[in-house]
């Protein structure tokens, strides 16, 4: 029989989706799964999206231009990033596919097979899959949960840069952990970066799910350091598009945004509807963010007061997105998981989490950890934790 590749047996599978089989082996049996294990909010997309996709007149999907269409490039630079102070010319914006395709391509365009990538631990797992895909090394600067995964000393950062070192990858605010970095953060990763002449790859998807008082401050506001920040940037959780796969890759850096259209033209172009509901999003009013983000700020609190209310459980206060990253008082993550959707019901009710040591780099580090995303209303949250704190109390391998 024919042999598949040895990247293919390589690829190292989502951490988020690997236990999906399991938790639609028990919906088949009747069984209500709580999903807290996926960033898929229940929150309606702007209705203005749904209508310029419903509305259109296209007799048929052509087609667009490798780089986006023009009127939703042209909207983003003038309708969206204008109107939170970051300054960009069309041609430094280029529509990809999802915040995914961009976060690839910028690994892409930055590294050379066998260079290295400084990321802050723990991180969004798929990151792994894209230096995996491009031949790279995440090298793993670890944060503590005790102080909310904030950025550690630049000391840290200095002992881990190689000649090899090419890039830092940020998510601001982070994906699983929630943590909004600050000014000041940003700032020294800037100085980082501009010391050692590394790209800095700013992931900020989440950039509307801010929850203090002083406004998100983007890697593209860092001070002399035009020429090394590449944006990250995705309609999926802003506006709750996240089936649209609509994102795009952003720099002032001619040579980068020359390479990524190269990239672009190589898999000719983002999807067209995707696009149509993305250029309609640009007409949410202000009052849709708002309510959103009250709404979160509801859920995050009640998430984060019922979770530190069950026996053994630690999570920290997330200032951003809509996940948290939680200690439990089990040996191993993954298997409670796994038991949860297997064997514990509750009135043929159970609660799913994601294992979180797949969004670590380091050997042993995060088996006791869980990404939860409170992207549910409460009463089914309240559900959900109930169900989950009665699971961890009667879990074999509880540690406590």
């Amino acid at each position: 029989m024919a042999k598949i590749s040895t990247k293919a047996e390589l690829m190292p599978a989502s951490a988020i989706r690997k236990l999906v089989p399991l938790a639609d082996a028990a919906k088949k049996n009747g069984v209500k799964v709580y999903h807290l294990n996926i960033g898929q909010p229940d929150i309606k997309s702007p209705r203005c999206a749904l209508e310029a996709v419903k509305s259109n007149n296209l007799v048929n999907v052509s087609y667009s231009n490798s780089a986006g269409l023009i009127e939703l490039r042209e909207g983003l630079v003038n309708k969206y990033y204008k109107n939170i102070g970051i300054n960009i010319e069309v041609p430094e914006l280029i529509v990809t596919i999802a915040g995914s395709e961009s976060v690839n391509l910028s690994l892409e365009i930055t590294c050379n097979p066998g260079d290295e990538v400084l990321v802050l631990e723990p991180f969004y797992t798929n990151y792994n899959t894209f230096a995996f895909m491009n031949g790279l090394t995440l090298k793993a600067i670890p944060t503590d949960i005790r102080n909310g995964f904030q950025v550690p000393p630049i000391e840290e950062f200095e002992k881990a840069i190689t000649d090899k070192t090419k890039a830092i990858l940020v998510c601001n605010p982070g994906n699983p952990t929630g943590t909004l970095y600050s000014k000041e953060s940003m700032l020294a990763l800037g100085d980082i970066a501009r010391k050692h002449d590394l790209f800095l790859i700013s992931d900020e998807v989440y950039r509307e799910f801010c929850y203090t008082d002083e406004p998100h401050f983007s890697a593209m506001h860092i001070p002399d350091l035009e020429q090394n920040v590449i944006l990250v940037d995705s309609v999926s959780k802003r506006y709750n598009l996240c089936g649209a796969r609509i994102g795009c890759i952003v720099s002032h850096n001619k040579e980068v945004m020359a390479a990524a259209m190269k990239f672009a033209q190589a898999r000719l172009c983002p999807p067209v509807l995707g696009q149509i509901a993305a250029i309609g999003a640009l007409d949410t009013p202000q009052e849709y963010f708002d309510a959103v983000r009250e709404e979160y700020i509801k859920r995050r609190n009640y998430m984060i007061e019922g979770l530190n209310k069950i026996p053994g459980v630690f999570t920290p206060l997330p200032m951003g997105a809509f996940y948290t990253i939680a200690e439990l008082p089990v040996d191993n993550t993954e298997n409670f998981a796994r038991w949860m959707l297997e064997s514990f019901r509750i009135d043929n009710e159970t609660t799913m989490v994601t294992p979180a040591a797949s969004f670590y780099k380091t050997p042993g580090k995060g088996l006791n950890h869980a990404r939860i995303a409170y992207v549910l209303e409460i009463p089914e949250m309240e559900k959900a934790i109930r169900i989950l704190a009665e699971g961890l109390a009667q879990y074999p391998g509880r540690t406590i």
